[in-house]
């Protein structure tokens, strides 16, 4: 019998089929095979090219006659329309940039409450995660600054809002450890504080260490400027910060992105999130360019 011949160099992507409920992230009781439950023969064939950006409002290229990846969704309310009570959450951002704004409206549309929610803030009042605040459907937060959030305090200090503070840098390494599947660590932020409360500390070579534990989400939301439909994932400048942390840290990870480009139109070296991560993509816009605090000169 003649053997298959394999797939030309660069065309095949082994993850875009995955279920998505089957990710292959490494988990701390050992690594997940990507290619164990990838179906044969059920190749995406490419998405028409860039988004038109002529202006501040983005709009995805439409052609009727081009097939879809498996991984990108219509709309925000579709991608995350199973996010259901009780779930975590790891939404990527810091402060208002790089906040996957629109997948966070679709959530409060959508009205799952009880949720658990790690991110580094928690937006502003009406705006970003806070809305969420608004609609009480954050149960707990997992963060480092909440300063800009009146309602945030408000609901923290009348009991109705769980909260767990952590160290911005700690808060970084818990979401990475995650997901590498590393369950645990130890720093040196917070020893001789409260947050040293309960947890173990360590001696190595004359200092101590807090043992922190990794954080893992059912479900990332980040904001991404560019993608393909494998859903390899390119961020813009400052909008990086905690997106690619938070996309790998979540079981089923949903990115809204500008634009969508065409198969090999992202240079491999400039891929920050490898689409093996991502389950779903969906282009949003337009987007609102707020200013978290405005000061002005005094003459």
């Amino acid at each position: 019998m003649t053997p298959h011949p394999p797939p030309a160099p660069g065309l095949v992507d082994p993850e875009t089929t995955r279920p998505e409920n089957d990710h292959p992230r490494p988990t701390a009781s050992g690594l997940v095979d990507p290619q164990t439950t990838r179906p044969e023969n059920d190749h995406p064939a490419p998405l028409p090219g860039p988004a038109d950006r002529g202006s501040r409002t983005i709009s995805p290229v439409t052609n009727s006659t081009a097939p879809t990846s498996a991984k990108v969704r219509d709309s925000a309310a579709e991608a995350t329309a199973d996010i259901g009570n009780g779930a975590t959450l790891a939404v990527g951002g810091f402060g208002l940039s790089g906040i996957p704004e629109q997948l966070i409206t679709a959530v409060r549309d959508h009205g799952s409450t009880g949720l658990t929610v790690i991110s580094n803030n928690c937006g502003v009042d009406d705006y970003g995660l806070g809305i969420l605040l608004q609609t009480r459907q954050i149960a707990k937060m997992i963060s480092s600054y909440v300063g800009e959030n009146k309602v945030f305090e408000r609901q923290y200090l009348d009991g109705e809002l769980e909260v767990e503070l952590v160290p911005q840098g700690t808060l970084a390494e818990r979401l990475r450890a995650g997901g590498a599947g590393i369950p645990a660590f130890y720093t040196p932020a917070g020893v001789g504080t409260p947050i040293a409360e309960g947890k173990e500390t360590r001696d190595f070579d004359g200092k101590d260490y807090l043992l922190e534990r990794a954080v893992t989400a059912d479900f990332a939301l980040v904001k991404a400027w560019k993608a393909d439909p494998f859903g390899n994932l390119v961020y813009r400048h400052t909008a990086r910060n905690f997106n690619p942390l938070a996309a790998t840290a979540g079981r089923t990870t949903i990115a809204e992105v500008e634009e969508i480009v065409g198969i090999g139109e992202l240079p491999p070296d400039q891929v920050h999130t490898s689409g093996l991560y991502v389950q779903r993509i969906v282009v949003t816009g337009p987007y609102e360019k707020r200013i978290e605090r405005l000061i002005e000169r005094e003459d």
